[in-house]
């Protein structure tokens, strides 16, 4: 047996499998909120003292660069490595992988009710993936094909500096750059990245929002949530909401774009995340694929790279693929 998890700055998915014909249907299965918790290893804990049972192996995907077996985790203050969290839980061994790697893992076995389609594109065969992922971070991988399957590559392309591409966009530079030492594309584009639009919207531009909305989103403690949900709901009024999340879709669609331009990605872009789940209704608009191709001379080849949206947790199945793959009793 298996405990394989999807480690995030917001929740972490546990699950238990008892072989790769399970990913569908794990023997057990619990949801945590990350920040009630003091550590990675009081939540396994804790989710196996209660499904009572007994596993030999654990692989989790989590936030952050693995480095010879460890991590620090991004927006998440913990510290893990994996000899540390086996002898802990008890487990013949843990293996640490970036959550973006156990995404990524996930692709080859994604069925057509796991995705949205965005754009059908024309995909080269065995040609690059690319998977960028707005969760409460922003998360970035690859798969390259060897020549009898496809092998995925770790990335920490959210870390990389914020691109504006028009005018606007260099304005809410400008204001970040007053707030942050950095401004990396997760400044902007995930859900840490949401409420600092927001927020830039409302102290430059001034854009009206529902006083009563305004409240809401400064006392609630997930301000991103409130603005999504504000900004698609038809029956309320809320500019400075609506005019957020166009511009999160449109730094992502660029973001996706620079992603597919730098590894080529003629094969597919997958979108995954949490955020790219909830905000899908105003994916699926013009704004996205507009952003997308927006490439100068490339703008044509943008256009054949097909794009879809990961609705499924990729991240928790693409754990235990990465384990069946390499792990033997």
């Amino acid at each position: 047996m298996l405990v394989a998890g999807d480690v995030g700055g917001t929740k972490t998915d546990l699950a238990v499998y008892s072989g790769r014909s399970s990913l569908k249907s794990p023997v057990a299965r619990k949801q945590f909120h990350s920040a009630d918790y003091g550590s990675l290893h009081a939540i396994v804990a804790e989710f196996l003292a209660g499904v009572r049972i007994p596993v030999s192996h654990g692989v989790f995907g989590v936030p952050g660069p693995v480095i010879n077996g460890s991590v620090e985790t991004t927006n998440l203050p913990w510290v893990l490595d994996e000899p540390s969290l086996a002898a802990a839980l008890g487990l013949k061994s843990v293996h640490l992988i970036n959550d973006l790697q156990a995404v990524a893992h996930a692709i080859p076995s994604l069925e057509d009710g796991d995705v949205v389609t965005l754009n059908i594109g024309e995909p080269v065969p065995y040609g690059p993936i690319g998977v960028i992922a707005p969760g409460t971070g922003l998360g970035e991988s690859f798969l390259i094909w060897n020549g009898s399957r496809y092998v995925p590559q770790v990335s920490e392309g959210g870390h990389m500096n914020f691109a504006p591409s028009d005018e606007r966009q260099i304005r809410l530079l400008e204001y970040l750059l007053s707030r942050f030492e950095h401004v990396s594309v997760e400044r902007v584009c995930s859900g840490i990245g949401i409420p600092n639009i927001y927020r830039y919207l409302r102290d430059v531009e001034d854009i009206y929002e529902s006083p009563d909305v305004a409240r809401q989103i400064e006392s609630t403690k997930d301000p991103t949530k409130a603005i999504i949900d504000a900004a698609l709901d038809a029956g309320k009024n809320t500019p400075r909401c609506r005019a957020t999340i166009e511009m999160f879709v449109s730094i992502l669609g660029s973001e996706a774009g620079n992603l597919a331009l730098k590894v080529l990605a003629t094969g597919c872009i997958y979108l995954a995340g949490g955020v790219a789940v909830h905000t899908l209704r105003a994916l699926r608009e013009p704004g996205f694929m507009k952003a997308f191709t927006d490439k100068g001379r490339l703008s044509d080849l943008m256009k054949r790279i097909p794009v879809h949206v990961i609705v499924t947790n990729a991240a928790l199945a693409g754990a235990a693929v990465y384990a069946f793959e390499n792990l033997r009793d």
